[in-house]
């Protein structure tokens, strides 16, 4: 049986894992993930019950009951980087004992929903809708570094990519993973787009803002919007969704994105005041999760 060394994993004194600072015991099978620590605060407040709150760094997690469903809401910080270290942790917690530091010899699966803000690239996905990824486009090459990740990748959605962007970013291959198709059903349902969402590995340069630095490439956003896989669209871009898609799938677990559009790229607008459209998002996804 492995041996997991405590460098490889990192345990608190107390007995909580390094980054998120929780222990095994407070985490929920049923976990609605943010970027922002704040939120999880606006998450948790439709809890009807607490049973915990742990901050660390931009790490902040709830958990609690939302009627008869135990849940935890957890923040991961901005990008993908983030996003390997809380799923990684998160698996962690639910799979590996730490007294022994081996294996559960039971697995437990987790279902991980992201809700997120995000910018529409398409007349259909202006500000204020929300966006459900049913494939995730990852500019950021995190699933690179695990053995295998050719098993959770849609390799023909990436050669489409590479093909139709004319893709000439050295050093950088995009990939694609497909997020759970039946918790993606059933946070969706019929009331929430579905769409291809790209998780870029920046805010600023890599989703095609030009501040004082000119961009490599001016015509990649043209480009990706115009974008067409078996008639579906590229329809958003955020900055997470393909590192959960893709771990989650690897360890088995079952992950979603969900977004609520507050830029529109093309329109050029953006609603700052964006609180006020993630009420309802929420909502549904406790409700449906």
């Amino acid at each position: 049986m492995k041996h997991i060394a405590d460098s490889e994993l990192i345990i608190n004194g107390d007995g909580s894992v390094f980054h998120l600072h929780l222990k095994p015991e407070q985490l929920a099978g049923r976990i609605v993930l943010c970027g922002d620590p704040e939120r999880v605060s606006m998450i948790a407040g439709y809890f009807d019950t607490t049973e915990c709150e742990v901050s660390n760094r931009e790490f902040h997690t709830v958990t609690g009951t939302y009627g008869e469903k135990r849940i935890s809401a957890v923040s991961h910080g901005i990008g993908c980087d983030n996003m390997d270290i809380v799923v990684n942790e998160l698996d962690a917690l639910a799979n590996i004992d730490f007294e022994t530091r081996t294996v559960r010899p039971v697995f437990r699966r987790l279902t991980m929903v992201r809700i997120g803000t995000s910018g529409g690239l398409q007349p259909f996905t202006p500000a204020g809708t929300y966006v459900a990824a049913d494939r995730s486009i990852g500019f950021d090459g995190v699933v690179y570094f695990y053995r295998d990740s050719e098993k959770v990748r849609d390799t023909i959605l990436e050669d489409e990519l590479v093909r139709q962007l004319a893709w000439d970013i050295p050093g950088i291959r995009p990939y694609a993973v497909s997020s759970d198709e039946s918790l993606t059903e059933q946070i969706a349902k019929d009331d929430i787009i579905r769409g291809i969402t790209i998780a870029a590995n920046g805010f600023y340069g890599p989703q095609g803002r030009e501040l004082r630095l000119p961009l490599a490439n001016k015509e990649l956003n043209r480009k990706i919007r115009a974008f067409n896989f078996k008639n579906r669209r590229i329809t958003n871009f955020e900055m997470e969704s393909s590192a959960l898609a893709g771990l989650a799938a690897m360890m088995g677990h079952r992950a979603t994105t969900v977004c609520c559009i507050i830029a529109g790229r093309i329109d050029k607008n953006v609603n700052t005041d964006y609180k006020r459209c993630l009420p309802a998002l929420i909502e549904k996804v406790l409700d449906r999760i």
